[in-house]
């Protein structure tokens, strides 16, 4: 009976999810979760736990810009991006490449 509760705790469940530009599916972890706020504004959430309508990107240049250009985010969050948050975002990946 032990053997089996350890075989169990070993094989620990990781919650995938799918970026929404190029459609692969990775674990959590390995996303960037983006998530439309109760005033509409979009913003980065690194803890992944803000309350709201969320989406995940790779963290790709690749990715992001497809999805700012084709307005992809704005379909998974239902929501309209204004010019300074489009910029925002922009910035972010910038930075985020920048450092890694």
């Amino acid at each position: 009976m032990t053997s089996l509760w350890m075989t169990r705790s070993k094989n620990k469940h990781l919650p995938q999810r799918t970026c929404i530009a190029c459609r692969q599916i990775k674990e959590k972890k390995a996303l960037i979760r983006l998530v439309r706020a109760e005033n509409g504004f979009v913003e980065v959430d690194i803890s992944g736990k803000k309350p709201g309508r969320g989406a995940y990107l790779c963290p790709r240049k690749v990715c992001w810009a497809s999805v700012l250009k084709k307005n992809r985010l704005e379909y998974a969050l239902r929501t309209k991006l204004s010019d300074d948050n489009r910029q925002i975002l922009t910035e972010y990946i910038h930075n985020l490449l920048e450092e890694s």
